[in-house]
This record gives structure tokens, C-alpha cells and sequence, in this order.
């Protein structure tokens, strides 16, 4: 492909609007809202978001992760603790969110600090997994550099041989929870015009609801 076919890659949005008078108060409520209408258009892996992350270093890195929880206290995943996100997360407690519903054309930025979840809530989740995922959270040093991919499949014979049909959760996985101060929904408009409505947490009124620029 060269320059001129890519810079010539556009799409027109057209398929919906936001108005901000019509929202819900609470950004926790109106994003259920949006993911049950993800749910219902058949949107591929609709839980599936960005996390960002920053360590010590400043750099910043982004990766794919899953969705397993929202309540009014935040978006929950799961994850290896000693993984890379997982180190950058215990350097700097704050991360930020990406849901891109390309078939709606939405997204959803959340911002906010992140702290663990307590041991229950990752127990609990860890016991619905299947037996197979399990066991990869115990075969997999997240992130860590391994001579070959044998390595990978020899961690994982030894442990299912020790564990059988019942794995433990293993001490250095679990979830993360973040909590929102700042959540954006994106509504895809025509001309790049799109519709920006932004909720900030104010601590003495609540969330503020603002329109941006876009």
C-alpha cells in the first residue's frame, strides 16, 4: 500500500447522535446502557478494551484486556500481578480505558486510579474459568522472556500433571479495579463533527457533564 491509498482511507459517520440532555446522570449508568446495546448489535468481543499503562520510567504501553465487571465502583479485569502491566500499575496507580465499538461507531475513554480487588472477588472469578485457562495462569510467567515456545508447553504439562482437575489460584493473579474520575463517550458524526460528552467527577457535586470539542 502506498501513501496516497492510505491517506485516502476514510469513513463517513453517520449511524447515531449524542445529546447530552438526554444522558444519564451517572456515567456508570449510561455505559451499561451503551454495553447492552453492544451486546444486542452482536458487537465481536464487546468487553474487549484498551489498558493503558505508565511505569517509573514514564513510557507509556497499551494492550488489549477483557472486561469480567462494572459496578458504580468501577471496571474490573484480571491479569498476572508480575506482568508487565502489572509492575507498571504498582509504580503508578493510575491507567486509563479504551472501548472502541467500531460496528456503532463508539468509544468509551475511562480514566482513573487502579487498586486490586480483594482476594474473594479473584477466587471467584478464577473458579468459573475452565480448566485449560487455569492452568495457563500457572504455566505462564506473563511477560518474562522464555528460550522457546517448548518452555511454554512443558510449564504447562507439569502443571496440569500436579494440579489435575482441580488449580488453585495461583498468588500472583488476580483482578484490578479502576475507579473513574473522567469518563468520554464518542459518537461518531459526518465531516469529523463528532459528538463528545465528557463526565468529570467533582467531589463535592457529584459528576459534571460537559460537551467537547471534537
Amino acid at each position: 500500500m502506498n501513501e496516497s491509498e492510505l491517506a485516502h482511507l476514510r469513513k463517513e459517520y453517520a449511524s447515531g447522535s449524542l445529546n447530552e440532555t438526554e444522558f444519564e446522570p451517572d456515567p456508570l449508568r449510561q455505559f451499561e446502557h451503551w454495553f447492552k446495546q453492544a451486546l444486542a448489535a452482536q458487537v465481536p468481543e464487546p468487553n474487549a478494551m484498551t489498558l493503558a499503562t505508565v511505569g517509573a520510567d514514564l513510557r507509556p504501553s497499551a494492550r488489549i484486556v477483557l472486561l469480567k465487571d462494572f459496578d458504580p465502583r468501577g471496571f474490573v479485569f484480571f491479569t498476572n500481578y508480575v506482568s508487565r502491566k502489572g509492575h507498571e500499575l504498582a509504580q503508578n496507580p493510575y491507567a486509563s480505558l479504551l472501548f472502541h465499538w467500531i460496528e456503532l461507531e463508539r468509544q468509551v475513554r475511562i480514566e482513573g486510579r487502579v487498586e486490586k480487588t480483594d482476594a474473594a472477588q479473584s477466587d471467584a472469578y478464577f473458579a468459573m474459568r475452565p480448566f485449560a485457562s487455569k492452568i495457563g495462569a500457572w504455566a505462564s510467567e506473563q511477560s518474562a522472556v522464555i528460550p522457546n515456545r517448548a518452555t511454554l508447553e512443558a510449564n504447562l504439562a507439569q502443571f496440569t500433571e500436579q494440579f489435575k482437575n482441580h488449580a488453585p489460584r495461583p498468588p500472583h493473579w488476580g483482578g484490578y479495579r479502576l475507579q473513574p474520575n473522567r469518563i468520554e463517550f464518542w459518537q461518531g458524526r459526518p465531516s469529523r463533527l463528532h459528538d463528545r460528552i465528557q463526565y468529570q467527577r467533582n467531589s463535592e457535586h457529584g459528576w459534571q457533564v460537559v460537551r467537547l470539542a471534537p
